[in-house]
């Protein structure tokens, strides 16, 4: 039934609820899995994913004017089902009655992915790093850059409802909008399936695209001898009598000379295994006789 200006009645909350249950039902006896956007709060989504979705959303003025209305319908549960998959997300929202939507993206480029996965090379260390979103400023700024990052613009998305509103965006499109955002809280991985792109790509290749470092690691983050032999439970350090071993070997090859590696001011310690133990004499050049 419609009013006289062609709008269905309004409809309260508590009985879009009840149609929403009903529903559900029906399409579970179906064996359809129903996937409903649950919020909890007022606040829609809470970690890196969900947050740049919404807010790439909120960044152009297309949507402006819509999504407000969007929010009110996903906080209160109009958004019944709603399924991810290449390409295109279909959902179903809860109005006067229920209205089927539908949301295509176009997938990310070859191009524009292979230059998102060079610009993040070796700056994402693990899968689990990733999909949580704990990485530097630099990479989640590429990854959200309008028009060439992950997440789509306007032009690259085309929406559709089964509802009387002749806007390009109505409220029930916009719910499920704030919807997808809401569920990549929960699978984040959920976006690159959207796009059709291996998550895989941005982690394979770490550390190819680092320069090489001009300084040694720090002191502190150099194991010892001692160090080495707490963490195995093996005796690093060596005998005297293979100490002696080594100096016949040495002088029985009177070609090879033993590399050496300075040991401080002036001094300059031979290499020897790791862990090797030295007194004092042998710093300093020679060797006590006893």
């Amino acid at each position: 039934m419609f009013d006289g200006w062609g709008w269905r009645p309004y409809v309260s909350v508590a009985e879009r609820r009840r149609q929403a249950l009903n529903e559900m039902a029906k399409l579970r006896k179906k064996g359809h899995p129903v996937s409903p956007v649950i919020v909890e709060g007022r606040v829609i989504v809470k970690t890196f994913w969900g947050k740049a979705w919404c807010e790439n959303l909120e960044r152009y003025s297309d949507f402006a004017n819509r999504l407000p209305r969007g929010r009110t319908y996903v906080r209160n549960g109009s958004v019944i089902d709603l399924q991810i998959a290449p390409g295109e997300v279909k959902a179903l929202v809860s109005g006067s009655q229920i209205y089927k939507v539908a949301v295509k993206v176009a997938p990310v480029t070859k191009a524009r992915w292979k230059s998102i996965c060079e610009d993040c090379a070796g700056a994402i260390d693990s899968l689990v790093e990733l999909l949580q979103g704990r990485f530097s400023k630099g990479v989640m700024e590429r990854v959200c850059r309008q028009k060439t990052g992950l997440f789509p613009s306007p032009a690259e998305i085309k929406l559709s409802c089964s509802c009387p509103d002749w806007a390009g965006m109505c409220k029930h499109v916009a719910a499920a909008l704030y919807g997808i955002g809401a569920r990549l809280d929960q699978q984040p991985d959920l976006l690159f399936r959207l796009h059709e792109v291996d998550e895989k790509d941005l982690i394979a290749g770490a550390g190819k695209a680092l320069p090489l470092a001009k300084e040694g690691p720090a002191a502190t983050k150099v194991l010892g001898g001692e160090d080495l032999s707490v963490l195995f439970g093996l005796d690093m350090a060596q005998s005297a009598g293979s100490d002696t071993a080594k100096a016949k070997r040495a002088k029985a090859r009177p070609g090879k000379k033993t590399p050496a590696a300075l040991g401080g001011k002036g001094k300059v310690r031979s290499q020897g295994g790791a862990g090797s133990r030295w007194t004092a004499s042998q710093e300093s050049g020679g060797s006590k006789k006893k």
